[in-house]
């Protein structure tokens, strides 16, 4: 209760410091998703794809990438998503454009969370992705994923929410990022999807500094 009541607290703080000292958004410079590269070692994008006007505005989104790519060295594809969301906010109508967690969204489009994890990321970079198997019906997909904010890679919404609200005060910034992997785990090897998940986490990540600003 103490603990609920010290963020509380927090927040609180951090609002007022940010209507009345900082109330207006940094934006960084950045490149655009447009000119990601869609070959990277043995990886290639065979399909880029386009979200719907309707999708975009319920997300709240500035710019992504949303591709499926192919190694034919694995013989595995995969399904890669980076939403950069420039500034979030909230307002009192409900209407958003904060990132929304995947753990949210997963069961509303009938997926059922059957594992989820906080593991290490070791791709060059310190931070923690949440490691998830989802199912619907017989499929089985792997999913990571991160929020790359500022600097930070974290796992946690909380933790993400409590960073955007200082970054706000002291930075004058709340964009930010997540990136998805998702591998589809066939019949049941889920070590072969993880085998998946690593190579192509490593030929891409690399790349993501100069689309998601620190």
């Amino acid at each position: 209760m103490a603990k609920l009541g010290v963020a509380l607290l927090f927040i609180l703080l951090n609002l007022y410091t940010y209507r009345y000292f900082a109330n207006e958004d940094f934006i960084p410079e950045r490149g655009d998703f447009a000119n990601f590269p869609l070959q990277i070692e043995a990886w290639s994008c065979t399909n880029v794809q386009e979200m719907s006007d309707d999708i975009l505005r319920r997300l709240g989104v500035t710019d992504y990438l949303l591709c499926d790519f192919v190694n034919p060295e694995l013989e595995a594809v995969a399904n890669v998503y980076v939403g950069y969301h420039q500034s979030q906010t909230r307002d009192t109508g409900g209407s958003d454009n904060v990132i929304h967690p995947p753990e949210h969204c997963l069961p509303g489009a009938g997926w059922d969370i059957i594992k989820s994890d906080v593991v290490p990321l070791d791709m060059g970079f310190g931070g923690e992705a949440r490691r998830v198997i989802i199912a619907k019906g017989n499929s089985r997909n792997l999913v990571y994923f991160w929020y790359q904010s500022r600097g930070r890679v974290i796992a946690r919404n909380h933790e993400k929410v409590l960073y955007m609200f200082l970054d706000r005060a002291t930075k004058r910034r709340t964009d930010g990022s997540l990136v998805r992997f998702t591998i589809p785990v066939i019949h049941g090897d889920e070590a072969a999807a993880e085998q998946v998940f690593q190579s192509l986490a490593q030929s891409i990540t690399p790349f993501l500094p100069d689309y998601i600003p620190n």
